[in-house]
């Protein structure tokens, strides 16, 4: 494996206070109500993991897998269901919980997924997007943070498997 050498991006402290602001944020919006709180595998876990317990409602757990980069830097537009869901959606509230959203081909297919399912609501929730690398229209309802069209990495986010373990986003440098 390659090392890539990495700047910090988004610090810890930024992520954990973004986290807690759309914990709080959901919290309000579903106060009395259960809802299924999708991750969407495998870049969303930290965030969901740190999402979820944010939220102070009543919340069941389930997961999605897709993969559209196939082990490269950027998206193939392609989305592989690697993953479907154990438990049927409809008639609940829905929060789908996505990494990064960069083309938007593959959020788009992802809320055309859970919306044919038939969910009383879908609230879909990103931590990164990336505005400039957008080849589809995507309605997301919370970003965490808005980023330039660079490789990230860390908070769940790899390279090739690789530094999804880093506590931090970092901007990988120099990329060959």
């Amino acid at each position: 494996m390659n090392h890539l050498d990495i700047k910090p991006y988004i610090t810890q402290e930024q992520l954990q206070k973004k986290v807690s602001e759309i914990g709080a944020t959901l919290t309000k919006k579903f106060k009395g109500q259960e809802v299924i709180a999708i991750c969407v595998l495998k870049g969303s876990f930290m965030f969901y993991s740190d999402l979820i317990r944010s939220i102070g409602v009543d919340i069941t757990c389930e997961f999605f897998g897709v993969s559209s980069y196939h082990g490269t830097t950027t998206s193939s537009g392609e989305v592989k269901v690697t993953l479907d869901l154990a438990q049927p959606v409809e008639g609940k509230h829905v929060i789908l919980v996505e990494d990064i959203v960069d083309t938007g081909l593959t959020m788009n297919y992802l809320i055309q997924s859970i919306q044919s399912r038939k969910p009383a609501s879908l609230t879909t929730v990103a931590l990164l997007e990336k505005p400039e690398a957008l080849k589809v229209p995507c309605k997301l309802d919370h970003v965490g943070f808005q980023i330039s069209n660079e490789f990230v990495v860390g908070y769940g986010l790899d390279y090739q498997g690789f530094y999804r373990n880093l506590p931090f986003i970092g901007q990988v440098q120099n990329f060959q």
